[in-house]
Formats: C-alpha cells, sequence, structure tokens
C-alpha cells in the first residue's frame, strides 16, 4: 500500500514563460519530492499553438504536452540536477491579453484523480478559485494550501477607476480564498490580509546563484577584484515594476549623485518611455534588452538597486543577495524578509536613498555566511514551507475516494454554525460562476466553463457530456 504523501501543486503559467509563478512551483515540486517521502504532481497549463505565440519568448511553441514536459524537465535538470522525481500534467488555459496572465477552462481539479487527492497547493489561490466552478476544492482535498505570489490590490490600484476596482476585488478574494483554502501563505506582508493567512517567505533562489556568489566569495578572499562595475537593475520593463519610482528617485537626487552610473535591463511594453525618460537624466542611465539574471554580464556588478514596492516578495533581491552584492531597496513589507542580510541596505526617504548608494559604491560587500546562503535556498524554503503548511500533521492514511455529494450540505442540527455559513458561501460562488453572462461580467474568458474542441483534441480528453474532463 502507498503511503507517500500525495501532494498536488496547481499554478497559473508554465516554462518557458519565465514568470515567478511558472519558475517558483516548478522549484517546490522538485524539492519537496526529492527525499521520495512524497509523491508530487505538478499541474500547470496548456496554450493553444496561437496562445503560445503570444506567450513564451523567442518564437518557442510546443504541439503536444510531452514537447513541453520535455523542455520544463531539461531546463530544471540543467540547473537543479533534479529533472525527473515528481509528475507533471496539463489543464487547460487560455491567456488572457487585458489580465496579462492565464485562465483555466473547466475544472482543474478533476486532473487530480480521487484516489490521490489528498493536498492541493494553490500557487495564487484567489486566481485560481475566481473563475472556479465544480468540485469544491476543500472537499475533494484534505488539505488545500494557498500561497500568494501577486499583490493585485496594488495593480489594480494602479488602473482606471483602480481605488473602485480594488475594493470589489478585496472583498472577492476573502471570499474565494475562505471557501477554497484550509490555510493560506503569504509570501510578504505587502500581500492583501486573507483568511486563515500567515507570512512566510517560502521561496528560494536557483542554486546557480549561489554558486555565482561562492565564486565571486573566493575572488575576494584571494585579494582580487571581485565587483568592477557599479549599479545596475534588472525587471520586467513596465512602470508598475519600480521603474517609475527609481527614474524619479535618479531625477530628485541627480544633483547629489554626479559622475553616478545606472544601468537596467529589461524588456517589456514600456521599454520605449522608460529609455525617453532616463535620456532626461542628466546622470549616466543606460538602458539595455532583458537577459538572464545569471549571465556573466552581470557578475561583476557591486551594487543591484530595486525601487520597487509592487512585489510581494522580489526573486531578483534574493539572486542578487545570493550573487554576494550590496542592495539598496525601499524599508517596505515586501522586502521584510532580506532584512536579516547585512549587504541590504533599505531607505525610508530619499536622503537615505543617496547615502546609501554612496556607501554602498565606496565599500565592499560584507562576505556570505554559509548560513545566509542556507536561508536564501530552496532547501531552506522547503522546510519553511513544510512547516507553514503543516504537512507533517495531515493523516498518511488514504482516505476512500469521496463520495459524490451535494455541493452545499447543510443539517440545522450541525452544531458549527460557521460551517453551515461557509458550505452556503460556497454554495452561492458555484452557482454563480457556472452562469455564463456573470462569468464574463467578472471578466472570464466566454464558454470557459469546459475546454473548447481544440483543447480537448491536444490534451487527449474525451467529451465529458459537461462534467469536467475525461482523461
Amino acid at each position: 500500500m502507498d503511503t507517500k504523501q500525495h501532494i498536488a501543486i496547481f499554478t497559473t503559467a508554465c516554462l518557458p514563460w519565465m514568470t515567478g509563478t511558472a519558475v517558483n512551483p516548478l522549484f517546490r515540486a522538485a524539492y519537496l519530492a526529492r527525499d521520495g517521502r512524497r509523491r508530487v504532481t505538478l499541474v500547470v497549463p496548456w496554450l493553444s499553438p496561437g496562445d503560445q505565440e503570444h506567450v513564451y519568448p523567442n518564437g518557442v511553441t510546443f504541439g503536444v504536452p510531452a514537447e513541453q514536459e520535455a523542455f520544463v524537465r531539461k531546463w530544471l535538470e540543467e540547473r537543479t540536477g533534479l529533472g525527473s522525481g515528481f509528475g507533471i500534467r496539463f489543464y487547460p488555459g487560455k491567456f488572457s491579453k487585458e489580465k496579462g496572465s492565464i485562465l483555466a477552462t473547466g475544472d482543474i481539479s478533476e486532473f487530480i484523480p480521487d484516489e490521490e487527492a489528498e493536498i492541493a497547493v494553490l500557487e495564487e489561490p484567489e486566481h485560481l478559485t475566481w473563475y472556479h466552478h465544480g468540485r469544491r476544492w476543500k472537499t475533494k482535498f484534505q488539505r488545500v494550501i494557498g500561497i500568494v505570489h501577486t499583490n493585485y490590490l496594488e495593480y489594480v490600484k494602479r488602473e482606471k477607476n483602480g481605488q473602485l476596482q480594488a475594493f470589489f476585488l478585496k472583498y472577492i478574494n476573502n471570499w474565494v480564498t475562505h471557501i477554497y483554502c484550509h490555510k493560506v501563505i503569504r509570501l510578504s506582508a505587502a500581500t492583501q490580509d486573507l483568511p486563515r493567512s500567515i507570512v512566510c517567505n517560502v521561496h528560494g533562489v536557483n542554486p546557480k546563484f549561489i554558486e555565482i556568489g561562492k565564486m565571486k566569495q573566493g575572488q575576494q578572499q584571494r585579494g582580487e577584484k571581485a565587483f568592477s562595475k557599479g549599479v545596475y537593475f534588472i525587471g520586467k520593463m513596465i512602470w508598475s515594476k519600480g521603474y517609475k519610482e527609481l527614474l524619479q528617485l535618479l531625477l530628485e537626487n541627480q544633483n547629489k549623485l554626479p559622475g553616478l552610473q545606472v544601468d537596467l535591463y529589461g524588456n517589456g511594453e514600456d521599454s520605449e518611455q522608460v529609455k525617453q525618460a532616463a535620456k532626461n537624466l542628466s546622470l549616466d542611465v543606460k538602458v539595455y534588452p532583458g537577459r538572464d539574471h545569471a549571465d556573466t554580464l552581470f557578475h561583476d556588478y557591486k551594487v543591484f538597486l530595486n525601487p520597487s514596492t509592487t512585489d510581494v516578495v522580489c526573486t531578483t533581491t534574493a539572486e542578487a543577495l545570493a550573487m554576494g552584492k550590496i542592495v539598496i531597496c525601499a524599508n517596505h513589507p515586501s522586502n521584510e524578509f532580506f532584512n536579516q542580510f547585512p549587504n541590504c541596505r533599505q531607505y525610508n526617504n530619499r536622503d537615505e536613498f543617496v547615502k546609501a548608494i554612496l556607501k554602498a559604491l565606496a565599500e565592499e560587500p560584507f562576505p556570505v555566511t554559509d548560513e545566509q546562503r542556507h536561508q536564501l535556498s530552496w532547501d531552506a524554503a522547503t522546510e519553511r514551507f513544510v512547516a507553514a503548511a503543516e504537512l507533517d500533521q495531515v493523516s498518511s492514511k488514504k482516505l476512500l475516494p469521496p463520495t459524490p455529494r451535494k455541493f452545499m450540505s447543510v443539517s440545522i442540527n450541525t452544531p458549527d454554525l460557521r460551517r453551515n455559513i461557509e458550505n452556503a458561501s460556497a454554495y452561492v460562488h458555484n452557482a454563480m460562476s457556472g452562469i455564463e453572462v456573470v462569468r464574463r461580467g467578472f471578466g472570464a474568458f466566454p464558454k470557459s466553463l469546459q475546454p473548447d474542441e481544440q483543447q480537448r483534441k491536444e490534451l487527449g480528453l474525451a467529451y465529458s457530456g459537461g462534467k469536467g474532463p475525461k482523461l
């Protein structure tokens, strides 16, 4: 009898899209499965070729899911040596240009058989449950853990009628996470405070960044000049990713930072505007296309400057610290985890920003200790996740497959009134999410209650008569 703990990790993106919800769940799956005590399945979206062309870089597309799975495993193995040990399954998704994200079609919980439905990890639980219609997550799985990646409220506030949109989104997020998650892990306090949530950074850095840091520290120990370049920033080139704050700070303080050179790296829809704004500064600010942060081009930079306050926990900040660099960032809840590292310098105002830059340029980074490297690693991130999710407290006994029952089961004899209210709330959401006009009104794709014929063919799904996928 299989006594291994079954964990299904559902996420909203997949490589080769180099976004946090593609990369971090992949690492999580690999490291959770590494010791062999758990049976882990990563459940990722499959996009039809037309959508792939809009999302995946450099013209990379896949004809069948097996090709994409091979790509994902090769990418992971090259960076960690952990290319196998866990399963990968694909659910049908569609790319929303308006939202800049992938939305599921159909009930994706059905891609895990009932006999394997023990623990579900929802990476971006709000995103995965806004339009969910089908089995209730907490009915199918013994334990459902949400991990909040994105500060949706902050992004929405920057749009037209942003405050009003944020007001409604806040309550919708509270609603869906409450009825579908047993516990929610927020990567930082920069995110919305959700029901049953705790703050814990359960992300780590790609091991190659730690190896780069060890190499640079070796150079320092040998008396070599490890960092010959100055200040840089890397990130998706859209205003909301910190470029607005950065260029504003440089504009306001350019007379106090004579001779400062800053190199910016990134791709995005605001690239041309960022280039033009940089030209208006008297400082030497150069703008370059984006590149992999582990590229040798970045090894010799000493100072990573990141004023962004829209991130939840900035991956590039963690990577820069792992590489032994000095990091200058805002004193903000999204950066709280980095306070423990001596090479992280945080500022509260313009004067502190200037002082931090001048001090960083005049000094060498502190040596990174083994314990500090461990805290940045995926080994430590996995330890934090297991503890925060209380995985060791979940019974290892395999339950019988859940018996079919109505979505809401409420008895006036049940003493737990709160459970009855939650069941009723879940019933309302399920009913509303099954009405096409309501779904469309809240931003869902047309006819997204079931995969379309093309998606069924690509994923090898049989027609289910409107009751979810049949694998």
